[in-house]
């Protein structure tokens, strides 16, 4: 009898439109509209490029231009150095496409034209190489025969000094967490189908209902057996938006990505199982159970970060237990954790979260379901 109720449960989601809407087609358009708006923001704006500098030789320093050379060959190069004449250089500051001009003569002098974060970069870069270069010059004055291995050393030195270290082996993209969220919104949207699992067990919600309570099936077989179809929908759908979200947007999950569909996955069955224990609690028609999860569904993922990419921040600071019990909160944790951390132990730690939080949803609405009787159908 489960395997009968099972295989008719699965052939009424396929033929569900909400399911085909909520579930699919949508999560593809936002998931569109996120990646116009957001994917090339971190490119543009965060994400560190070469600085380019113009330099002026005044006098001939071989040191220095072969620390820049040098620089230059590198995968991701400090700087993009152009050597032109005063005039020139001044030019290209006046319109904006250098940083900075260096001129270099008997010392190193920097000019720019603003005050920022890449023209710090650059002062103490020539400050750096100015003082390496005297500590130096005085060791040539005592050996002369070894300056050419001390041209390399101020090579390596100021190189090294400037090498990119990642603070994370994973996407430093800020703007990823609307991917996540969107992830977080999906798996929550399957309290739809959590919802249906009610409509179509109580009497006096629906005609399915009606026939379900007449027939000889048990009450619990039949309620497992719509859980455990709405399970496999809701993780047929939780793998095609990862799927899309990861090759067909390219958006860049880190070097975890099969980690990230079994918490997909399981952030939908927490999002079924949502909508199947407040469906059963709700003494109200299919219509308001629905409007109920839907909201309380959104509600989750705007504290999550959603539509404000601070309210997770915010709410960390003002209430910190909220976002250990929000499942959105969880759901997209989940990811950052796998992207960022290089343990498993935070990652582990919000899968238990979600596992628990399902665990406890499932048990309150099965007893809430279990003691609705009627004195006639």
């Amino acid at each position: 009898m489960f395997l009968h109720i099972l295989k008719y449960e699965l052939k009424n989601g396929l033929r569900t439109k909400d399911l085909m809407i909520w579930l699919i087609l949508f999560p593809i358009a936002l998931g569109i509209c996120f990646k116009i708006a957001f994917g090339s923001i971190y490119d543009k704006t965060e994400k560190f490029s070469s600085i380019p500098v113009a330099i002026v030789e005044e006098n001939e320093n071989e040191a220095f231009r072969q620390v820049i050379n040098s620089i230059e060959s590198s995968e991701e190069p400090f700087l993009k150095a152009s050597f032109v004449t005063r005039e020139k250089a001044e030019k290209l500051l006046d319109d904006g496409e250098v940083e900075g001009i260096i001129f270099s003569g008997d010392e190193l002098s920097l000019t720019v034209k603003e005050k920022g974060l890449r023209e710090t970069m650059l002062k103490f870069f020539t400050e750096q190489f100015t003082v390496r270069e005297r500590i130096i010059s005085d060791a040539i004055k005592t050996s002369p025969e070894k300056a050419q291995e001390v041209i390399a050393a101020l090579t390596e030195d100021t190189e090294s000094s400037c090498r990119d270290i990642p603070v994370t082996q994973g996407n430093p993209d800020l703007y990823i967490q609307y991917f996540y969220n969107l992830i977080a919104m999906v798996a929550l949207f399957g309290c739809n189908t959590g919802v249906h699992i009610t409509i179509q067990n109580q009497a006096d919600l629906s005609a399915l209902g009606a026939r379900n309570n007449c027939s000889p099936a048990h009450k619990s077989v039949s309620i497992l057996a719509c859980l455990a179809g709405s399970f496999i929908m809701q993780t047929f759908c939780m793998i095609l938006c990862v799927s899309f979200v990861a090759f067909i947007l390219k958006v860049d999950f880190g070097d975890r990505l099969l980690l990230v569909y079994p918490a997909a996955i399981l952030g939908g069955i927490l999002g079924v199982s949502f909508g199947f224990f407040v469906g059963s609690l709700a003494r109200v028609g299919e219509k308001a159970k629905t409007a109920i999860v839907t909201s309380a569904a959104m509600l989750m993922c705007f504290c999550s970060g959603l539509m404000m990419a601070n309210m997770k921040l915010f709410i960390a600071e003002k209430m910190p237990w909220f976002n250990n019990i929000n499942p959105a909160a969880l759901i997209s944790d989940c990811f950052y954790c796998l992207n960022i951390y290089e343990d498993y132990g935070r990652f582990i730690s919000k899968l238990i979260n979600i596992a628990v939080i399902t665990v406890i949803f499932i048990f309150l609405g099965f007893i809430s379901s279990r003691r609705k009787k009627y004195a006639s159908v």
